[in-house]
């Protein structure tokens, strides 16, 4: 099949398709905590076994992502982010017609097979599109899907489990996953390149990796891929524990009622997630431009510019003071998800991207959010909450620690991928 050029169009396009599912990735993930009360009513759950239902979707997510990761470098990356879409989709509207607790578990922890499989592709996947310089950018607006599909699927479990019920809410937004499948499937591929030009030929449709793709053990001995991994996931330490225990702290510190306090706090938190997260796509491009580890840079410093807010939030006296000093530590937050997810790709060879993002999955969640929140409650019934949450900006600070440690390591191996 001859060689054809990709289209500007055509990239955006694919952008906006990803971006699409992504947000339904995350809609679908967050909408059971939405309707967490309706389920404890319906069907009279403990508090345990609620938690269980996120745990058994994070258990899944983590624990198959290193699966589809060596899957994703073998085989055709269109055709197992359509399937995991087809997967979870299925799998949030079963949810909907679940008659009891095992069931409605079964179907969470499917959820997490289906997302594991898009999540470990996806972005090596997209960064194809486009050329090396503008990665940054393209990634920060793939990964705004984090912040407005999460408050999506507060918002859309909220209103539609409130007048429909919570068997409802999964169906309505488990469905439309399903019509963007075949679209997914029927993508036109960019060869795997170190670094696809401005005018990249498509490759014939299959999406085969080229051949040379490595192992698991040759990302343990990329440096730069370890601190990156380490840095992402003492951030997600600190995002995870500030959004489980931030409306707590708002209710028993400053004396808002639960509504309130989670509106607040969603708002806050979209704005914050889409200005950050598209603001630190921008800078970390035009950093990049001056210096090999400007990726690095940007999230360095804005991990430590962070940190004396995320505290401020937490020791604030007032309210105004709180939830202006968590709008600007949630911005400095966000702010390093196109920059260091970017570094993945930067540093890794394109037949081994499937399998890193699948390691950096594993880890990020492990060391991460898998834990955080239950940390941050063992230590609030030692201390007190407000005491428990100043660990968070300390998971911060260390953040930016290991994103300049990474950046001693990332020019070497930066030239190994492009060599």
């Amino acid at each position: 099949m001859p060689a054809e050029t990709i289209s500007q169009n055509y990239r955006r396009y694919v952008l906006g398709l990803l971006l699409a599912v992504n947000l339904l990735n995350y809609i679908d993930r967050q909408v059971l905590f939405a309707v967490f009360p309706l389920l404890k009513a319906d069907l009279n759950l403990s508090d345990t076994a609620l938690g269980f239902l996120g745990s058994a979707f994070m258990l899944s997510y983590m624990m198959l992502a290193p699966l589809f990761g060596w899957l994703g470098d073998h085989w055709s990356r269109v055709k197992l982010a359509a399937s995991g879409l087809v997967v979870w989709s299925l799998a949030t509207a079963l949810a909907g017609l679940a008659p009891g607790y095992r069931t409605l578990l079964a179907a969470r922890a499917t959820v997490g097979v289906g997302e594991a499989s898009f999540g470990t592709v996806s972005p090596g996947l997209i960064a194809d599109y486009f050329p090396k310089e503008r990665r940054g950018e393209i990634l920060s607006w793939f990964y705004v899907a984090i912040p407005v599909g999460s408050a999506l699927g507060y918002l859309l479990g909220g209103i539609l489990g409130e007048k429909f019920g919570w068997h409802a809410a999964f169906l309505m937004v488990g469905l439309p996953g399903l019509a963007l499948a075949l679209p997914i499937a029927l993508l036109r591929t960019p060869p795997r390149t170190p670094a696809a030009s401005a005018h990249g030929a498509p490759d014939s449709g299959t999406d085969l990796p080229a051949e040379g793709s490595g192992s698991y053990l040759d990302l343990f001995r990329n440096r730069s891929f370890v601190f990156n991994t380490l840095a992402m996931a003492a951030m997600t330490f600190a995002i995870g524990g500030l959004a489980q225990w931030i409306p707590s702290f708002l209710n028993r510190t400053h004396g808002l009622n639960v509504a309130k306090g989670n509106t607040l706090f969603g708002g806050i938190t979209v704005l914050a997630g889409i200005l950050g997260t598209l603001a630190g796509g921008w800078l970390g491009d035009r950093w990049q431009k001056k210096s090999p580890a400007g990726y690095l840079h940007v999230s360095g410093w804005g991990f430590l510019i962070g940190t004396p807010f995320a505290a401020w939030a937490i020791l604030a006296p007032d309210l105004k003071s709180c939830l202006g000093a968590i709008f600007v530590a949630e911005f400095f937050l966000f702010l390093n998800t196109g920059p260091l997810n970017t570094v993945i790709i930067n540093v890794t060879p394109p037949t081994m991207r499937a399998m890193a993002f699948a390691v950096n999955i594993f880890f990020i969640h492990a060391l991460g959010d898998a834990f955080s929140p239950s940390i941050l409650g063992w230590l609030s019934d030692l201390w007190n909450l407000r005491s428990a949450l100043l660990i968070t900006p300390l998971a911060m600070a260390l953040s930016g620690v290991l994103c300049f440690a990474c950046g001693r390591f990332v020019v070497k191996d930066m030239a190994r991928v492009e060599s």
